[in-house]
């Protein structure tokens, strides 16, 4: 596998290596010790998928400590622009985000460590997105951003009209009045 650094310290694309020939293909999406030998070393417990469609905007969204969560992303079926916020009051890339295309005919994974907001909106028709998290879904510590705030300036390569947003994702708070612990 092939781990490509972001500009944003932590924040890695990982490309596993794919065998495919006319029969279609196979790659490992996961295998801890390979990860672990690269040196990411992340205990995950928890897969999700979800599905959606064209025009989608899930997030942005993460958990507080103690249960922040690290995620290993990718996309099974179709194709989204996924992002991460850096949330982290000490680093240098405070606020920033990154974003990248994952399809499921590229094959690239997306590592956002705690200490991130993440987000994704859906570029093709549908897309399954699925994701391995290292800590539980623990509502009561689960927060979010606003997808569109201005300060952030995310574009999510939607065209602002065609944006489904779910009522929950409508009613966070901006970056700067944020609840953030890391």
């Amino acid at each position: 596998m092939e781990i490509i650094k972001t500009p944003i310290s932590d924040l890695l694309i990982i490309k596993p290596r794919v065998f495919a020939d006319s029969r279609g293909f196979f790659y490992e999406s996961y295998n801890e010790k390979n990860y672990r030998e690269a040196g990411i070393d992340i205990r995950f417990c928890q897969d999700n998928q979800s599905k959606s469609g064209y025009g989608v905007i899930r997030g942005l969204h993460y958990q507080l400590h103690p249960h922040s969560q690290s995620k290993l992303v990718s996309v099974i079926s179709g194709s989204v622009w996924d992002v991460a916020v850096d949330l982290r009051k000490n680093s240098p890339t405070y606020g920033q985000w990154y974003g990248v295309e994952l399809t499921g005919d590229n094959f690239m994974q997306f590592l956002i460590p705690q200490g991130f907001a993440h987000g994704f909106s859906v570029l093709s028709e549908s897309a399954v997105f699925s994701y391995k998290c290292d800590d539980f879904y623990n509502p009561a510590l689960e927060r979010g951003i606003m997808f569109d705030d201005p300060d952030l300036g995310i574009d999510w390569k939607i065209p602002a009209g065609e944006a489904i947003i779910s009522e929950k994702d409508k009613k966070h708070p901006l970056f700067k009045e944020a609840d953030k612990n890391f």
